[in-house]
């Protein structure tokens, strides 16, 4: 089976098994709560990666359990989304001049956004685990039905996300891209980087934002 038609089978059971919004039943805002920090970040689109995926990130910060929420439109419809927070740059995102030639094209990989967005240090999967070791966890992070993800989740960030997070050094990457506009995660970018197993399009960056403290 092809990688592509691999990820679609993961896509299509994650879609079946696990609801795009998580967590335990709680308010919609936990703003006002003594001790509760929150944070925002615009995700805008990679436009070198022919991305128009845009949306918000909020993350609360109650010591070092944390409520993420994240909604993104126009990103590619029914495929596994990774989506992370990363550590350790600039704590910013990457312009079109960070792109480099995959397959002779000109695009922006993981790999040539990490000096301005640092490494992964968060996924925000579905469930499970949320570490780094699940930054490619394709069984387990939004599938984005309709073009949309809608992701809400609470859980324990390691102490360097939060750490981070506080000193405007976390940025929200959303992955996934659909370069050549077929479809899917196809080879036109050739494989990733990451894992050769996947095409470049299902790891590239499709909408990013640096995490700051809300007003």
């Amino acid at each position: 089976m092809s990688f592509t038609k691999r990820l679609l089978c993961l896509a299509a059971a994650t879609a079946a098994s696990v609801p795009m919004v998580m967590g335990t039943a709680q308010a919609d805002d936990w703003s006002g709560y003594d001790g509760i920090e929150k944070y925002t970040a615009h995700l805008a689109p990679v436009t070198v990666n022919k991305s128009q995926a845009s949306g918000t990130t909020t993350v609360w910060l109650d010591g070092d359990t944390a409520r993420v929420r994240v909604e993104v439109d126009e990103i590619l419809a029914d495929h596994p989304h990774a989506q992370h927070i990363h550590i350790g740059g600039r704590g910013e995102c990457p312009t079109d001049y960070d792109a480099g030639l995959h397959n002779g094209k000109r695009a922006l990989s993981t790999l040539d956004g990490l000096d301005a967005y640092g490494a992964v240090e968060t996924s925000l999967t579905t469930e499970g685990d949320t570490s780094a070791s699940s930054g490619l966890a394709v069984d387990r992070f939004p599938t984005a039905p309709g073009g949309t993800i809608s992701y809400d989740r609470t859980f324990d960030l390691s102490q360097a996300a939060a750490d981070a997070i506080r000193a405007d050094n976390a940025v929200i990457v959303v992955h996934g891209i659909d370069y050549d506009g077929d479809g899917t995660y196809g080879d036109v970018l050739g494989a990733s980087e990451l894992d050769p197993n996947l095409p470049m399009e299902a790891t590239n960056p499709a909408a990013c934002g640096p995490l700051h403290m809300a007003d």
